[in-house]
């Protein structure tokens, strides 16, 4: 197994297959095979007049087969020496993609074995349901799936994973990679100058922030840093009134909101926090907010949802006039939608990523009321649910991103 090094510099993971690594003999055929990834190939085979579907213009074909799935790649690349060259590297497939403008939906899972710990990237096209992976994350063997945190920029197709903590020694990380959709791998970034796990985390204005977690001996941070992503470059910033573990997290009207969620028994209220980057000033969360907090969130129409762990699954909404949570019209999440769960949106759906990697799709509507004096924005969701992938998978969803590409 290929061992990588975490360093403070933004250096590319290597493959095998890679200019910069020598190949020993074994490795001869992948070397053979990664030759034929040549662009020049490709021209070469073109003005040949070898189509890449006979009886259509290399354009017109390549809008076809741009939109195959995934999961049938292994098949195509046995068709023909082109199709060798488009669908033997998704690199090279996603790079064709984007060069002829396509813009669709993918749902990345970071998910683990429950028994083992292990940790795997699972990927929804969700535009035809069918279920991909992608290169291993680089990072140490022995870690708690749970302490990461995942944030992502779809429209640019890439995602972060910050932080950690290592599973046998207690010893939180600062861990920082990000993963490029059409580059297909991973390039570990600047550290974090706290390690810390189980953090609040979001997006605002294209920068990356990280607030509280745990630090060693489940002691709590109320340190906050900021990653530029172009720059590479981390800063600190405010900290936290209180020093607290981040149970979610949520960007609401460009502020940063954070919870540290309920607990059993129950009997103590969960505190919450707000950050304002453009005053640089945290402040203490309203009651009605921090306490009807009860599940994980997304933002839609510029409002807060709570997918509820309690109440029958329900979805609710945050009514920032009145400081209260109102139910969601429309059925509860769908049986085979086992906890524990994560959640994610784009646009008007929502997203809910159950045990062995069943997914629900929410589609959001607002509901007009008939009397013109109820001023009160009132939502409705439909479930619609997609299979998990086709062989068994004990997996446990920690996070979801929506990248496009």
């Amino acid at each position: 197994m290929q061992r990588v090094r975490v360093s403070s510099h933004q250096t590319p993971v290597h493959k095998l297959g890679d200019s910069q690594m020598s190949l020993s003999p074994k490795f001869r055929l992948a070397a053979m095979e990664s030759s034929m990834q040549s662009p020049a190939l490709e021209f070469e085979l073109s003005v040949k007049g070898e189509p890449l579907i006979p009886g259509l213009p290399d354009d017109i074909a390549l809008q076809c087969l741009l939109r195959v799935a995934m999961d049938n790649h292994g098949a195509c690349r046995a068709v023909s020496k082109r199709w060798y060259l488009l669908f033997g590297s998704k690199e090279q497939f996603f790079t064709r993609r984007k060069e002829f403008g396509f813009h669709d939906p993918w749902l990345f899972v970071f998910a683990y074995h429950k028994c083992t710990g292990k940790i795997e990237w699972k990927v929804l096209d969700l535009i035809r349901s069918s279920w991909h992976t992608i290169p291993a994350m680089p990072c140490k063997e022995k870690v708690c799936p749970q302490g990461f945190r995942c944030v992502s920029f779809p429209d640019e197709g890439t995602l972060f994973v910050c932080g950690g903590i290592m599973s046998d020694v207690d010893c939180p990380l600062n861990l920082v990679v990000k993963f490029e959709v059409i580059k297909n791998r991973w390039t570990v970034m600047k550290k974090m100058t706290t390690p810390r796990s189980f953090f609040a985390s979001g997006v605002i204005n294209g920068l990356i922030y990280v607030a509280g977690g745990n630090s060693t001996d489940l002691f709590e941070l109320n340190s906050v840093e900021v990653l530029d992503p172009k720059k590479g470059t981390w800063r600190n910033v405010s900290n936290m009134k209180t020093n607290m573990a981040s149970y979610d997290a949520a960007v609401l009207d460009g502020k940063l909101l954070v919870t540290e969620g309920w607990f059993w028994p129950f009997y103590v209220v969960p505190r919450g926090q707000i950050y304002d980057p453009h005053a640089d000033n945290w402040e203490n969360m309203p009651a009605g907010l921090r306490e009807g907090w009860t599940g994980s969130s997304v933002v839609i129409y510029g409002h807060l949802f709570v997918v509820t762990e309690h109440e029958r699954t329900k979805v609710k909404v945050y009514d920032a006039q009145c400081d209260s949570w109102d139910t969601v019209e429309g059925p509860p999440l769908p049986e085979q939608i086992c906890k524990p769960f994560c959640v994610n949106c784009w646009e008007c759906k929502i997203y809910v990523v159950g045990r062995n990697l069943h997914v629900a799709v929410g589609h959001i509507m607002r509901v007009y009321s008939v009397d013109d004096s109820d001023k009160k924005c009132r939502f409705a969701v439909q479930w619609q649910t997609v299979d998990a992938p086709g062989s068994p998978f004990d997996l446990t969803p920690s996070s979801a991103q929506v990248l496009f590409a």
